[in-house]
């Protein structure tokens, strides 16, 4: 009797489980609006010369994010002499075409910045470490 109590307790609980990954229309509808305000203000920071000091924009030598490659990350980068993540990159194009300060990894700007790049090359197939 109490094996029988005890599976079913434990079929209950994962049950339970199985419920929390289930998502509504509007939990994917709200999360979808989320996403793309966060895309439109990192597209909005790509495109803005205020980033830096000296008025260049990430967009002048990255038009639409191009050759940025988010798909291949983390990877060797050479201008920084190891393997690095996206969001090392961009802060050293911070740091240099920009002249400006680098970013934390989890500062609301990287995010923004770093959502708009993957956005851009939506659909391209994940190969980390490629060059």
């Amino acid at each position: 009797m109490i094996r029988i109590l005890a599976v079913a307790l434990m079929g209950m609980a994962f049950s339970s489980v199985a419920l929390a990954d289930e998502f509504t229309e509007s939990d994917l509808k709200r999360w979808q609006e989320q996403f793309d305000g966060v895309v439109k203000q990192g597209r909005s920071l790509w495109t803005d010369g205020k980033l830096g000091t000296n008025g260049v924009a990430c967009a002048q030598c990255h038009p639409n994010a191009a050759n940025t490659h988010p798909e291949t990350y983390p990877k060797f980068q050479k201008q920084l002499g190891k393997v690095a993540n996206l969001w090392e990159m961009v802060n050293w194009c911070l740091r240099n075409p920009l002249q400006g300060q680098p970013l934390e990894a989890d500062d609301a700007k990287m995010t923004a910045m770093l959502a708009y790049i993957a956005w851009e090359r939506r659909g391209v197939k994940l190969e980390p470490g490629k060059h």
